[in-house]
């Protein structure tokens, strides 16, 4: 058996293994706070993620990837540092050590139950291949840090976001006498402005791929002017169809105020426990008339508390409230099988685009600076992430849905909603901002987590979560130099190469 066969049968291992451990972490993300909020069973997240995620990679998953991923380094100087041929051989192990070792630390991440960024595993992997191929000075820093960067900008514009639009969707709705009417008159309105979002967020990073192939620009004035037509006509469709969807299901007996909203009572709450501590002040720096009016006040201020408290505690589980959350749920639905699209037609390159340049490589006796993607590499990318999803996917699911806050149809619903809105403005803007999904939906959660105050968080999962970003770059790095180390040991320093006399037909 030659030596190509040998390392295509270990691309081909290795790109699986890749796609399944992005299935199992970073596909999660994307059905986490439908999971978490309730909105759908755990079952059901993955077979609509199984559909989406896969249509999304097999259908319009790049063709032509970048041979390295981000422009980490350029592949050709490669082909001019080695001799040919030895060249194509150090690319097709480098690009194998860092399929063997993303992969690697997506497990371990996913054991952890860490919710992390493929992007940023893949191309801690190629940073440390660039390294040792050609040297400290061989790797673009500056297009690292811009991606390192992202980890820490992105969660904060969603987090930012996210507290918007449920403090919005709170005063709108939840604070409101009777939730259940409010949201019916605002539920056609999200309709829209979701269906604006969700098409423009399909058009230029889900169908990203496929304008590259059909060698159109998304951002002409036109093409954009046209999705934009587009979505607006679909929100249109979105919010008429709701309008008459709400008229049939909700009845009007289900609208009255059967009783007190427990939300806008917490409201009151809290600003009856500020006015406590200002009178406690007052009371204590006080003296004479002053201070028995301070004190009276403060009795009179505790006793609101107390009968506010009382009717939190008796109508938390209101049928106003359950109404008000099953509209948000179908809305939530729809919101995570989009992304769930969006996600499977670009974040397969993760694992296709080291694959298809070391197929190349190995195939073509050659260096190219892109490689084309064969038909059959995304139906094994998208058939990877389905299996990684269905086998292991339920750990990182938790995480994000369950452990960072506890999640609610309408508090799920605001951070896909915000999340979708930042990668939509980092895709369209011109700014080339880095957007990972993984942490722009991390903080959109985190956000909707602030807007109920820091008691809601759990401090601890965000801590192990931060570490867990914050060692991906350097963690990729290390593991693929470890994996390369050997890959060149038995590949390049063994005489197998010295026995290819001549480029095979592989190729064709």
């Amino acid at each position: 058996m030659g030596v190509e066969y040998v390392l295509i049968g270990l691309i081909l291992v290795c790109g699986f293994y890749v796609a399944w451990n992005i299935g199992a972490n970073d596909v999660a993300n994307a059905m986490g706070t439908s999971v978490g909020s309730g909105a759908l069973t755990l079952k059901w997240a993955v077979v609509l993620a199984a559909v989406f995620e896969f249509a999304g990679a097999y259908i319009v998953g790049s063709n032509v990837s970048k041979t390295v991923r981000k422009g980490i380094f350029d592949p050709m100087e490669i082909a001019n540092a080695y001799s040919p041929e030895h060249a194509p051989y150090i690319l097709a192990c480098g690009m194998i050590a860092a399929l063997m070792a993303a992969g690697t630390w997506l497990l371990i991440a996913t054991w952890m139950s860490w919710p992390v960024s493929t992007t940023h595993s893949i191309v801690g992997a190629v940073v440390g291949f660039g390294v040792l191929a050609l040297g400290y000075n061989g790797v673009l820093w500056n297009q690292v840090g811009l991606i390192s960067a992202g980890w820490v900008i992105s969660p904060l514009i969603s987090a930012t976001v996210a507290y918007i639009v449920f403090g919005v969707l709170l005063k709108t709705v939840f604070y409101k006498r009777n939730p259940v009417a409010a949201a019916r008159l605002v539920a056609p309105r999200l309709v829209f402005i979701l269906m604006f979002v969700m098409t423009g967020l399909t058009c230029y990073k889900g169908l990203k791929p496929m304008w590259k192939r059909l060698e159109m620009d998304p951002q002409e004035p036109f093409f954009m002017l046209s999705i934009a037509g587009i979505a607006a006509v679909l929100g249109l469709i979105g919010f008429i169809i709701t309008k008459l969807a709400l008229r049939n299901s909700v009845s009007k007996s289900d609208e009255g105020a059967k009783g007190n909203n427990p939300i806008l009572d917490a409201d009151v709450s809290r600003s009856l426990a500020k006015t406590i501590k200002h009178l406690q002040r007052v009371k204590i720096n006080s003296a004479g008339e002053l201070q028995d009016k301070a004190s009276s006040l403060l009795s009179e201020a505790r006793s609101m508390q107390d009968l506010t408290l009382q009717r939190i505690t008796t109508n938390t589980d209101s049928d106003e409230l359950r109404q008000v959350e099953k509209i948000f749920s179908v809305l939530q639905i729809f919101t995570a099988c989009l992304v769930a699209f969006a996600h499977g037609s670009n974040d397969v390159a993760n694992a296709i685009g080291p694959l298809s340049a070391a197929y190349q490589a190995v195939t073509e006796h050659a260096i190219s600076k892109t490689s084309s993607t064969p038909a059959w590499a995304l139906l094994l990318g998208g058939f990877g992430i389905v299996i990684g999803l269905a086998t292991w996917g339920w750990k990182v699911i938790k995480t994000v849905g369950e452990k960072i806050t506890e999640l609610t149809p309408s508090r799920g619903f605001c951070a896909e909603f915000a999340a979708a809105i930042t990668i939509l403005l980092a895709s369209v803007l011109p700014i080339g901002l880095p957007i990972s999904t993984t942490h722009t939906l991390v903080g959109a959660v985190l956000g909707v987590g602030l807007a109920r105050g820091l008691n809601a968080l759990n401090l601890k999962t965000m801590r192990d979560i931060l570490a867990g970003w914050a060692i991906t770059i350097p963690a990729g790095a290390i593991l693929c130099m470890l994996f390369y180390f050997i890959l060149k040991l038995i590949f390049i320093d063994s005489s197998w190469i010295d026995t290819i006399a001549a480029p095979t037909d592989l190729a064709t």
